[in-house]
């Protein structure tokens, strides 16, 4: 099961006390005090990492807590500070307060890390209490609690290109062919049952990534089928693929697709059509493709230029379709 969207609760590590001890030598009756201070307590600390997919590890695991520190010791020691808790996240995870739903945090670059919870202070020891006027102190402090923060994780995957599509458009195919990605493929609706992500290798070794999402259908954006959940996966990318069926196999029209598609993303985010979209219409290798695609490009009023006819299965067109996302991308 793919996870995206979790509730965890973090504690940093409380700070060790400090201690009342005495310095007790022969011959030396009045030591004077040596009680050490406390140690730190561990903090929490978030880092993103390309490394890691989803937010699974979570599942099972919805408290998490730092090390405490270690109280201090005589002749003057210093408890050691906890160890703080290093957690990894995927790059695009959003921080969210579990309460207020307020944005603390996004982890959107390999290796960048967050301190959510920081570590309580260790206590004072009774040496530190000593003074001319004052040489034996009986006196220490406990250690300080640590943070506790209860978050919601969020993830919005990181791509450049966005497909979006009605399920068995052919989007999983695709992200095979150009990314050489092993994705389910099936002839039965929500074959996709969460994101995938894959990349096309430049000539100079750059990459374009795609992300994949389950398949959208007419009122994904009231919580309908899978499309709701993940379509927070495609808000960051800089390029959408709508992805048309021109064989009309399934009872539906390219045209009526593409209606459906661009309501449906106008309803869960305006802002997202305002971006660069290329609108790819597959499967024309099948008799059934060409009038349908005839009636597409009379009626969509969409520029030419951004309209694509591809078959997935057999390659074709697929050449100007990377093409196309290069231009967009790095022009």
């Amino acid at each position: 099961m793919f996870t995206d969207r979790i509730k965890v609760q973090f504690y940093a590590g409380r700070g060790g006390n400090g201690v009342v001890a005495w310095r007790r030598e022969k011959y030396i009756p009045k030591g004077g005090p040596t009680g050490g201070n406390g140690g730190k307590g561990g903090s929490v600390i978030l880092e993103a990492s390309a490394q890691v997919s989803s937010l699974d590890w979570y599942r099972n695991r919805k408290i998490l807590k730092a090390e405490s520190g270690k109280p201090g010791g005589p002749n003057c020691m210093q408890g050691r500070n906890g160890l703080d808790l290093v957690v990894k996240v995927p790059c695009g995870t959003l921080i969210k307060d579990a309460e207020t739903g307020e944005i603390i945090a996004d982890m959107t670059a390999d290796k960048e890390k967050f301190t959510l919870c920081k570590g309580g202070r260790g206590g004072k020891g009774n040496d530190h209490f000593k003074s001319p006027t004052n040489r034996a102190p009986n006196k220490f402090t406990e250690g300080t609690e640590g943070e506790i923060k209860e978050v919601e994780l969020e993830l919005k995957l990181i791509a450049d290109v966005g497909l979006v599509g009605f399920p068995n458009a052919g989007k999983s195919t695709l992200i095979n062919t150009l990314t050489h990605t092993k994705v389910k493929t099936a002839a039965y609706p929500f074959t996709t049952l969460q994101p995938n992500l894959g990349f096309i290798t430049l000539k100079d070794h750059r990459r374009i990534y795609i992300a994949d999402i389950p398949g959208i259908i007419e009122g994904a954006h009231q919580n309908r089928g899978l499309g709701y959940e993940f379509l927070r996966h495609i808000e960051r990318t800089k390029l959408l693929i709508f992805m048309l069926d021109a064989s009309g196999i399934d009872g539906r029209t390219p045209l009526s697709d593409w209606k459906v598609l661009k309501n449906e993303i106008k309803q869960y985010n305006p802002d997202m059509l305002e971006r660069p979209f290329l609108v790819v219409l597959n499967k024309i290798d099948t008799d059934e493709s060409a009038p349908l695609v005839e009636e597409f490009l009379e009626k969509a009023r969409i520029p030419k230029k951004s309209i694509l006819k591809i078959s997935a299965i057999t390659g074709e067109g697929l050449d100007s379709l990377v093409t196309s996302i290069i231009k967009i991308l790095l022009s």
